[in-house]
């Protein structure tokens, strides 16, 4: 079993608190597996007021888009390259290719690029502290952790993962695609946000015709984003989209926005479900979105970016 290192309390709560300046980050994205990561992508990028995004690392996933968790990765690359290309600025951060499989009970270790880049960004102390965001199966993040516990120093986690500690279980996407490495993660003790999706991250509602007037029309990018979502609908009446991923690039853009909690961790159980034990260390739980805040910031970062003819 892995030792983790010792965070005094008084360490960890500074390091909880919300960042009131610019932050550098890493985004940690399974873009392909959806339509909202590209959404959380564009926004990061838009962003550069509030974040240094230095790298975007490819996540496995497994679903109708992916014949298995490599392929899911690969695609997501791919992915991120394809969106990359759309977004007119200089400075684009690198990209890297992640797990090719899950972590499994046993903990075998997987050294991707993505875990070795983390670690070695993490382990620049003259570089100051590194966001980690991730917002699909945080395998990732747990296998650079198992790599180097030491790294949970250096590091803060904001994981879009889970549903709310209060939900009758947790078996989200991002979750229970990878449970070990939620574990992993959540009883490490690295200093963690996470932003649950129902509860939280569910407010983050929007439409075709919403889109359609504010993300239509900007650019190469916003027709992209917006032709992803209305190639995913089925049918478009009486239908809306969570765009959940925003919210955990939304929570460094402007904390205020995805008000937070501080809980003890929770433990997951084999039947993922949230256990709850007050002597656990603390993490930051967001509990609420202020969806129409975070969507007005996108679609004003869209318009400058590329003005839409009105």
């Amino acid at each position: 079993m892995v030792e983790f290192p010792e965070i005094s309390p008084s360490y960890r709560m500074e390091r909880l608190e919300p960042p009131q300046k610019p932050v550098r980050m890493v985004l940690d994205t399974d873009a392909y597996n959806e339509v909202d990561d590209q959404f959380a992508l564009a926004y990061a990028l838009l962003s550069r007021e509030r974040l240094d995004v230095e790298a975007v690392y490819a996540a496995p996933f497994h679903n109708s888009r992916s014949t298995g968790p490599a392929d899911g990765m690969e695609k997501s690359y791919q992915e991120i390259q394809r969106l990359l290309a759309l977004v007119d600025r200089k400075g684009m951060p690198q990209v890297f290719r992640g797990s090719r499989r899950y972590l499994d009970s046993g903990f075998r270790l997987e050294r991707s690029e993505a875990a070795l880049d983390m670690i070695r960004r993490a382990q620049d102390r003259a570089a100051g502290r590194l966001y980690v965001v991730a917002i699909g199966a945080i395998t990732n993040v747990a296998n650079a952790i198992l790599i180097d516990p030491d790294i949970i120093r250096r590091i803060v986690v904001v994981w879009l993962g889970g549903h709310a500690h209060h939900w009758p279980d947790t078996r989200e996407f991002n979750l229970r695609q990878d449970p070990d490495a939620a574990r992993v993660v959540f009883d490490s003790g690295v200093p963690l946000v996470q932003v649950p999706c129902l509860g939280a991250a569910s407010h983050l509602v929007t439409t075709l015709p919403e889109l359609r007037d504010y993300v239509r029309g900007r650019g190469a990018l916003g027709d992209s984003l917006y032709e992803i979502v209305a190639d995913y609908a089925d049918t478009p009446f009486a239908w809306s989209k969570v765009l959940w991923d925003l919210s955990a690039v939304a929570y460094l853009v402007q904390p205020d926005w995805i008000p937070t909690d501080l809980v003890p961790s929770p433990v997951l159980t084999p039947q993922l479900t949230w256990q709850h034990d007050p002597s656990r260390h603390l993490i930051r739980a967001a509990y609420f979105v202020r969806r129409d805040l975070v969507y007005a910031d996108l679609f004003r970062k869209l318009e400058a970016h590329h003005p839409g003819d009105r």
